[in-house]
């Protein structure tokens, strides 16, 4: 599977769980390390570890992939899914403000992630 298509799955999958302020950053030109970034907030220690959980399983369940390593479910303020071409960073809001990875990456392109994958824009058309 490509990185891209990877990335918007994981997107996708951190949205089924109502994650926030889901970005989805192309890093491609900018860093060796990975292709994309999957930024996403969860509200409490619960829903970080439910949202990184829903994209682990989505993934393995749906295209057999496997993350490389996950770290921070225990504690569940900042989960890193590393699948080698996308990384997926699922926050706490304070732990997101203070990293700043928005920040730190916003020289990167940003990739839309579309309408139908946000839970928001469902919920308002019901």
């Amino acid at each position: 599977m490509q990185s891209d298509k990877r990335a918007l799955l994981c997107a996708a999958h951190a949205l089924e769980k109502k994650a926030s302020d889901v970005r989805l950053i192309d890093v491609r030109k900018l860093s060796s390390l990975t292709d994309f970034l999957v930024i996403a907030t969860g509200r409490s220690d619960r829903q970080v570890q439910a949202i990184a959980e829903g994209v682990r399983l989505g993934l393995k369940k749906e295209h057999q992939t496997l993350p490389l390593a996950v770290e921070g479910v225990n504690e569940g303020r900042w989960v890193l899914i590393d699948y080698g071409d996308v990384m997926v960073h699922v926050f706490q809001p304070a732990v997101r403000e203070f990293y700043d990875l928005d920040g730190l990456w916003r020289e990167a392109p940003e990739v839309e992630i579309p309408a139908e994958y946000h839970w928001e824009s469902r919920a308002v058309a019901r």
